[in-house]
């Protein structure tokens, strides 16, 4: 069963939306009974970093998702705000993230940038995944952000973006995934980046 997560910050109507065209059902839930029984997990996120990690915690869903993350090891996918949660902080806020990877999320500060980061962007791998079929070729994926997501150990980074500076666009560590892009408004390749979960997870 693949639970996209409703803590209040999310566009979880358009992932759901997205997944129903490649034929996948899904489930928009907040019930920890629904949770656990979850084999994959989507964790969107739109808003204020310190927001999104209170809501977490009212909603009542921290100790179940680490148990699903980092216990039963299941696969999950954080997406804008929800993969910056899944560091140990961010300059956004005081709230700490739900330290799943080492990093902090921190914001753009080049004057000559607008901010947010907005728009379509190309990625460029560091690595090869099961979350793209050809690692070769040009992608492009649509971003809205104002923080980035900053790595201690530069293994986990999965794709990186230029926005001033070189960020990472997209992570991966064991069956912890999180995009920066968003692939339910990234048409073709946010399809095939969000089947790659669903099938080869």
């Amino acid at each position: 069963m693949i639970i996209i997560i409703d803590y209040g910050m999310g566009n979880v109507g358009s992932i759901s939306n997205m997944l129903k065209k490649l034929g996948c059902q899904s489930v928009i839930s907040s019930d920890l009974e629904m949770i656990k029984l979850a084999t994959k997990i989507i964790l969107p996120g739109v808003g204020s970093f310190d927001n999104g990690i209170k809501n977490i915690i009212n909603y009542g869903l921290l100790d179940v998702l680490n148990q699903k993350v980092m216990i039963e090891k299941i696969p999950i996918l954080g997406i804008c705000l929800g993969m910056q949660l899944m560091l140990k902080n961010s300059e956004e806020g005081t709230q700490n993230g739900l330290d799943w990877i080492d990093g902090v999320s921190k914001r753009f500060t080049e004057k000559s940038l607008r901010v947010p980061h907005m728009g379509w962007n190309q990625i460029y791998h560091s690595k090869e995944s099961r979350m793209f079929s050809e690692y070769e070729s040009e992608k492009r994926y649509y971003f809205v952000h104002s923080y980035y997501v900053d790595l201690k150990d530069s293994n986990d980074i999965l794709t990186t973006t230029n926005y001033g500076h070189e960020f990472t666009s997209s992570f991966e560590k064991g069956n912890i995934i999180g995009c920066q892009f968003h692939p339910e408004k990234s048409h073709n390749y946010g399809m095939s980046f969000l089947r790659n979960f669903l099938e080869n997870y």
